[in-house]
């Protein structure tokens, strides 16, 4: 037991600060250009606006193509991509830099459905009132599927929060890393379930907080 203490207490800290800063970064990153992806998605498939179904076609094909890949064969396949740009692929930023390839077709998909759900009539009326397509994306697309995509955001975070974990098989640092290397290898159980404790309760209070944040914004 006493081992276990000394072992959280000398390297949680860290793994705890390089999973935040790897899922952070993926975040921000899927969450911008994964929305600008989304919202080409949906106006390219929308006959209100600047309907293209070849450009909706090819885009959403390389979405699915890059979501079809799991992600410990994406981060496997992205090393030498990432050795030739960073030098050591196995650090918090290279394993950030794969998990914002994986999360912007993730979250262009999510956000893509979220500006689906608008109802068509206020797009048409706002249409018919002369609005720019920037004025209906800024004052109507986006407040309107602001519900969907807050909760699209969560969906993301938990999604990379167990992504990251996957990052420790190579050992780019995380929790993940921790788990295997102490837990795992060393048969360190407790560490094991420390770890597993405080991804449920962190898994929690995402939810939690964005549940009440969707409801805030729901009209």
């Amino acid at each position: 037991m006493a081992e276990t203490v000394e072992i959280l207490q000398n390297h949680l800290p860290k793994a705890l600060a390089d999973t935040f800063y790897m899922v952070a970064v993926a975040t921000i990153i899927g969450v911008v250009i994964g929305g600008l992806i989304g919202l080409l998605l949906f106006l390219a498939n929308n006959v209100l606006f600047y309907q293209n179904i070849i450009l909706h076609k090819t885009v959403g094909f390389l979405v699915n193509a890059i979501r079809s890949l799991p992600f410990l064969i994406l981060l496997v396949t992205l090393i030498p991509f990432l050795a030739a740009i960073l030098g050591d692929p196995y650090t918090p930023t290279g394993a950030a830099i794969s998990l914002s390839i994986a999360a912007i077709p993730f979250f262009a998909r999510v956000a893509e459905g979220a500006f689906a759900e608008v109802e068509a009539g206020i797009l048409e009326a706002s249409v018919a009132q002369g609005a720019t397509t920037k004025q209906i994306v800024l004052g109507v697309i986006i407040p309107e599927s602001l519900p969907g995509l807050i909760r699209g955001v969560v969906l993301t975070i938990i999604s990379l929060l167990g992504y990251s974990a996957m990052v420790g098989t190579i050992g780019a640092g995380g929790i993940g890393d921790l788990a295997i290397q102490y837990g795992y290898y060393r048969y360190e159980t407790m560490v094991l379930v420390v770890i597993i404790l405080l991804l449920v309760i962190v898994v929690q209070l995402i939810q939690w907080g964005g549940d009440r944040l969707a409801q805030y914004f729901t009209h």
